[in-house]
């Protein structure tokens, strides 16, 4: 069908306020709201300001009194353990309305905050809906996360209560969470009442009573039952806070409200992401990462759907096929994940062989979004899965995208490499240095017009003034997205790198972005990431940094050559491109972002700390020992690792 996004978006661009009061009517309001949106209000303006709403009601309670409670909310699948359990929405306000009971007998209520530090299984997200019932606001960290980390987010949240496991799983080992804990507790200087802990059979903690550590399980099952109501909160109260690195080492709380974010999320699953009530829709990812916690846990939930919370990884548990098991087990119908699995999933099935065993009839689209989608990676899954293949743009900061090709109102042409257009309520423009619009095709700063929609955080936790100087000062009267791109001739979006991922080179501003393209096309690689580094003639020259396919038999050299002459050959001798290395991974986050400014400050020898967020530090090992090999930098470390858990 036509697409229906330019009059969807022109009816927004006419009268903002009219679109977005008509697209709040898909919410529950306990106090209708008195303004759409108050200029006045907050650091740039406060959405749906007067209404009271709760978030857990719309989530729960409202579609088991529509008659829909024995319809499926959750399906928990783990590739670690091989279980799965499934929930309907009526035994999820169950065990929530216990839970929400067993923090209120402890003291916590409206506007506590409760830190959940707790592996992907069914008893982290009923504690999120849990604090959203009571008004208390949460703040997910993930399992296994560092403790000095953990300590900071106890700190800065003030956190009155602490919820966590016993355990988490990874491939071929048990991360025993309680030390970490203990640990954290010990270093911070605002110190949990109590800590609620669940115990998973793969490793009991010792408990100690005396110290306010209880058993999650046991409070929780004497307190099923038990009734309480939601609480009603006010549209602009906080649902949660979401913290992530800050460059000062002091983390920053991305803030979400409850009411805004409802609004933004229930358009977004019938009109971006296509999904009807009932049906399976399934992000790979992790709470604590806020695709986890807009698309797991809330979205689904909003709209009635059936969401699937995975525990396990794309490769590895056990193979490059678990994705596809999933995705037939459950008949999963929209499938969201992270360019970076499809990038594992190709380097160790790169002929896809492994799909043959499962019917994947019934998923009609995959959607890509955390990391730059390379235009290899989605032909390749183009290809393999034969559904629409679909990239889209935003950031912890926003909670929801900004760009995409939105499948509800009728797909546009795609364009490898662009997540299309922009979404209603984000007018974004590329700017110069200086703050001065581009010509359409020029690479520049992408920056969203004041005020941001519904959704996006109002500022950080406590630190108004940080979130101005960060966010809001660089481009007066826009959102600094700190991402790099273009806009071309037919308003498609480019995002090709994070700004300080564009380099200098002889005078020439060259996207990194642009050049890994370019590496990507090569047959035999499977990864790959462009930095830029110092360099005393040009100012910054471009390093390359591979990971091939497995059974590559050819000359590393020669590879090595060929992927340098392509990108000479199709960006052109001003990239100066002729350092590449072969690596045996790349160093990443747990959400799958490549660590390209830890891997420039190693290369230029400047001070660098291991990432908290890091999932393999031995990664960064092997590039380390690969730029010395090449006589580049190696820099010292700041401090001892972080992230090693």
């Amino acid at each position: 069908m036509q697409s229906q996004y330019f009059d969807v978006y022109s009816s927004w661009e006419n009268n903002p306020e009219a679109f977005w009061k008509s697209a709040s009517e898909a919410i529950d309001w306990f106090k209708e709201p008195d303004a759409v949106f108050d200029a006045n209000a907050g650091v740039y303006g406060r959405w749906f300001v007067g209404g009271e709403t709760n978030t857990c009601y719309n989530c729960l309670d409202r579609h088991v009194a529509a008659g829909n409670g024995d319809r499926l909310a959750f399906i928990h699948d783990s590739a670690m353990t091989g279980a799965q359990r499934s929930f309907t929405y009526s035994e999820v306000l169950a065990e929530v309305k216990a839970i929400a009971t067993v923090m209120r007998d402890l003291g916590v209520g409206y506007g506590d905050r409760v830190v959940i530090y707790m592996p992907m299984v069914p008893e982290a997200i009923f504690s999120m809906l849990a604090c959203a019932r009571i008004g208390a606001v949460h703040s997910v960290v993930f399992g296994g996360f560092a403790a000095q980390e953990l300590a900071a987010r106890l700190n800065d949240s003030q956190a009155k209560l602490v919820i966590s496991a016993s355990c988490g799983l990874e491939p071929g080992r048990v991360v025993a969470y309680k030390p970490l804990l203990d640990k954290a507790i010990d270093l911070a200087t605002v110190k949990p009442e109590h800590c609620l802990i669940v115990q998973r059979p793969e490793l009991i903690a010792q408990l100690r009573p005396e110290k306010g550590e209880l058993d999650f399980a046991d409070l929780v099952g004497n307190a099923l039952g038990r009734d309480i109501e939601c609480v009603a909160v006010k549209a602009t109260d906080p649902l949660y806070i979401l913290y992530t690195s800050g460059t000062t080492g002091k983390p920053k709380g991305v803030v979400r409200d409850n009411g805004g974010y409802m609004v933004a999320l229930a358009w977004s699953i019938p009109n971006i992401f296509g999904i009807k009530p009932g049906e399976v829709f399934w992000t790979a990812s992790d709470i604590g990462w806020v695709v986890g916690h807009s698309y797991i846990v809330y979205a689904p939930l909003l709209a009635g759907n059936t969401s699937v919370i995975f525990e396990g990884k794309p490769v590895g548990t056990p193979d490059a096929g678990t994705f596809w098991r999933v995705i037939a087990d459950h008949d999963v119908k929209v499938f969201f994940t992270a360019p970076t699995a499809f990038r594992a999933i190709r380097r160790e099935d790169p002929d896809g062989e492994l799909m043959a065993h499962y019917d994947l009839k019934g998923l009609r689209a995959l959607f890509l979004a955390g990391e730059r989608a390379d235009p290899e990676t989605l032909k390749w899954a183009e290809q393999k899965l034969k559904v629409p293949v679909i990239d889209h743009w935003w950031q912890t900061e926003t909670g929801w995208p900004i760009a995409a090709n939105p499948m509800g109102l009728g797909l546009m042409p795609f364009k490898h490499g662009s997540p299309t257009r922009p979404m209603p309520g984000y007018a974004i423009d590329v700017l110069d240095d200086s703050g001065l619009p581009v010509p359409a095709g020029t690479l520049g700063n992408l920056a969203i017009r004041l005020p941001l929609p519904p959704g996006c955080l109002p500022t950080f936790w406590s630190a108004d003034e940080r979130f101005r100087e960060t966010c809001l000062s660089t481009f007066p009267g826009y959102y600094t997205t700190a991402d790099a791109g273009v806009i071309d001739e037919d308003g498609y979006v480019f995002v090709m790198a994070r700004t300080d991922d564009i380099i200098n080179c002889a005078g020439h501003r060259l996207s990194t972005g642009s050049m890994e393209e370019v590496c990507a096309k090569h047959p035999d690689v499977a990864e790959c990431a462009v930095i830029g580094i110092s360099d005393t003639v040009k100012g910054q020259i471009p390093c390359g940094f591979l990971v091939l396919k497995h059974n590559v038999s050819r000359e590393t050299e020669k590879i090595s050559s060929e992927v340098a002459e392509m990108v000479r050959s199709q960006i052109g001798p001003v990239a100066a491109f002729k350092t590449v290395m072969i690596v045996p991974k790349l160093p990443k986050t747990r959400s799958g972002k490549i660590l390209r400014g830890t891997m420039q400050k190693i290369a230029d020898g400047m001070p660098w700390t291991m990432p908290a967020t890091i999932e393999d530090p031995g990664a960064l090992d092997a590039v380390t020992a690969a730029l010395i090999a090449k006589g580049y930098g190696g820099g010292m470390r700041a401090v001892s690792r972080t992230g090693d858990t």
